[in-house]
């Protein structure tokens, strides 16, 4: 089923609540998250891109061409890496990387940022920074939950191709999930050279 530019605009008002990372350039859906994921939910998240998973389900949002073992709507909302790679960046362990999020309509929640390896959708550690509780709970969020610095860890050789990786935002609160993912690498370790004296 398909949904109309009147019945998602709607949808999009009807919404309990909005966000989004806005730096650094996160994933975006295109042409490859269409293959998978269906034109329909490409358009729902076009028309905008702070929503969450649950209302496009609710809207009925996942059309014929929805293939759920290839567009997990739980990582990274279901974009595809193939549409986001000019957007990869270059980070090395101690890197400190500033993030901005815009939160359009706040409710209280809980939020962190962890890497996360997506051929599993498994956080790497522990999250970089993470808020309990509270995560905006009032109408203007404290600045700290909007502009914040996270540091790399040192994760061996497991970031190292791009597309395996990404600093994942995770906000979830009254039944919302909110997800926005930053594609990196991390240089590869150097290996030990043994010599013969």
């Amino acid at each position: 089923m398909h949904l109309s530019a009147t019945a998602l605009l709607g949808l999009v008002a009807s919404a309990n609540a909005h966000g989004i990372v806005t730096k650094p350039a996160t994933r975006t859906p295109g042409d490859a998250t269409a293959a998978v994921c269906g034109q329909t939910m490409v358009n729902f998240y076009k028309q905008d891109n702070t929503s969450y998973p649950e209302a496009l389900m609710r809207a009925h949002g996942l059309d014929k061409d929805y293939n759920a073992a290839k567009c997990n709507l739980y990582l990274c909302r279901g974009y595809q890496f193939a549409d986001n790679t000019a957007n990869v960046q270059s980070y090395k362990p101690g890197d400190v990387v500033e993030m901005d999020v815009y939160i359009r309509i706040p409710h209280k929640g809980y939020a962190n940022v962890s890497v996360v390896d997506t051929t599993t959708n498994t956080v790497i550690g522990t999250p970089l920074i993470d808020w309990p509780n509270n995560y905006a709970a009032t109408l203007t969020p404290p600045a700290n939950q909007t502009k914040f610095s996270v540091t790399i860890p040192a994760l061996g050789d497991r970031c190292t191709t791009a597309g395996t990786c990404v600093l994942q935002w995770y906000w979830l609160g009254q039944g919302q999930t909110y997800e926005s993912c930053v594609d990196f690498t991390t240089p590869k370790t150097a290996s030990a050279k043994m010599f013969k004296a």
